[in-house]
């Protein structure tokens, strides 16, 4: 009985040995930082789309299947050609960050797998460059709308990426090329803009400085036909007089002569 009992556990130990050696590595799972994963389980419930495996070491029977995401941002660059909305060709360069939802990467699994980036990113984001541009000119989406075609881009492909679990972090255009005819053009149009607002500047300006003048000089004009109006011949004899006594009053000498002149206000003659 001794025998065959060691026989036995003998084996049990070599087949637990096998099965070590054999599924060892599928069995023992490390998740590291910034990592998630799912179980599939084939004989089963199949995919468990909501219990997510977190960072730690798990251990997993052999006949399933465990899937480790990566939910650190990422960053994808693709660089396309576009029609805007004349059929001029342009050639935008693009980048992209994202990163899957963590929770909801169950769900991305079962829709596109572990390829999501090229099945799903990818592709979403070259749709809505190629739909947004075609809404605009070459010089619009060169210059004039630069702004606006990229907030446009940025809210369509925010909206498609996470209805698919994917959180977007930013989209970027990085640069926007064009045949280089079409680029003078377009730079040449620019600064005959640019000149002719500094010369419109220029003309408010001065017509802005002369309006100013002529109210000025209305004003002054204003004054002064106010004041001649109010200086009566009683008025310049009363300020003649005053003035004539506090001379009268200096300790300067001179000579004064009563009535003497066409008004008839003294005429004070001689004095230091």
């Amino acid at each position: 009985m001794d025998f065959n009992f060691k026989k036995s556990y003998l084996i049990i130990v070599g087949v637990v040995v096998v099965v070590l050696l054999f599924f060892g590595s599928s069995m023992f799972v490390t998740i590291q930082p910034g990592e998630r994963a799912v179980i599939f389980r084939p004989f089963s419930s199949g995919l468990d789309k909501e219990n997510i495996y977190i960072p730690g070491f798990h251990v997993v029977a052999p006949w399933n299947t465990l899937f480790v995401y990566d939910v650190k941002e990422q960053q994808r660059e693709e660089t396309m050609d576009v029609l805007d909305k004349n059929g001029l060709s342009l050639n935008l360069d693009v980048s992209v960050r994202f990163n899957p939802t963590y929770t909801r990467i169950g769900y991305l699994h079962e829709i596109f797998g572990k390829r999501y980036i090229d099945q799903l990113i990818v592709p979403e984001v070259r749709s809505s460059v190629r739909q947004v541009a075609g809404r605009y000119t070459a010089e619009e989406i060169y210059s004039t709308k630069r702004s606006e075609v990229e907030a446009s881009i940025i809210n369509e492909t925010k909206q498609v990426l996470e209805s698919n679990d994917i959180a977007m972090k930013a989209l970027l255009i990085r640069s926007i090329n064009l045949p280089d005819k079409i680029k003078q053009a377009i730079e040449k149009k620019l600064e005959e803009e640019q000149a002719f607002l500094t010369y419109q500047y220029t003309l408010e300006t001065a017509k802005q400085e002369a309006e100013k003048r002529r109210i000025d000089a209305e004003g002054i004009a204003r004054f002064n036909r106010i004041l001649n109006e109010s200086l009566t011949t009683s008025i310049l004899k009363q300020r003649g007089i005053e003035a004539t006594l506090d001379l009268a009053k200096s300790p300067n000498s001179k000579v004064i002569v009563i009535g003497s002149t066409k008004d008839g206000l003294p005429l004070i003659l001689g004095g230091n």
